[in-house]
């Protein structure tokens, strides 16, 4: 291939593949290490009073994946820079930090495992959120939501480590 053709963005269907991937991947894995420790490890722990019912979880994280692959998606199918190696990096690092949370929390059941990783996490949000809006302003902006959701996820999990 010549130089030209890394200049040029990704064709469409690869790029939504490609930022399918590792969201996918991580809600699988993510579910993978949750569902088989609700009804037991979890449900027997203290939870503080802002803690939404377990029905909640699936629907608002189905909607956050949606969005963080849609802005992925974006990223992916800009003009390849140095810029765009950064953001992309950063993301996929958060992304594995992501389900990294799932294995520390309740896989391990550790809540205090899970606050470093859940902190971390956000960190990489933040960041993935700054680098993407060098890029794609509209990308930044549609991780948002994930970045709230998971600064409230990171009060819950500290309150459930404090209170247990």
């Amino acid at each position: 291939m010549t130089d030209a053709a890394f200049a040029r963005p990704l064709p469409r269907l690869l790029a939504a593949l490609l930022a399918l991937a590792p969201v996918v991947l991580a809600a699988i894995l993510g579910a993978a290490a949750t569902t088989p420790n609700l009804a037991g490890w979890y449900a027997n722990l203290v939870k503080p009073a802002l803690n939404p019912p377990n029905w909640v979880f699936g629907p608002v994280w189905t909607a956050l994946y949606l969005l963080i692959a849609y802005a992925f998606y974006r990223i992916l199918r800009s003009k390849p820079s140095t810029a765009r190696r950064r953001a992309i990096s950063i993301f996929l690092f958060q992304m594995a930090l992501n389900c990294s949370w799932s294995f520390a929390f309740f896989a391990a059941h550790n809540p205090m495992l899970g606050v470093m990783v859940i902190v971390a996490m956000e960190a990489a949000i933040v960041a993935t959120i700054v680098l993407f809006h060098r890029i794609d302003k509209t990308a930044a902006r549609l991780l948002w939501p994930y970045a709230a959701w998971v600064a409230f996820a990171a009060y819950l999990n500290a309150a459930v480590w404090r209170l247990n």
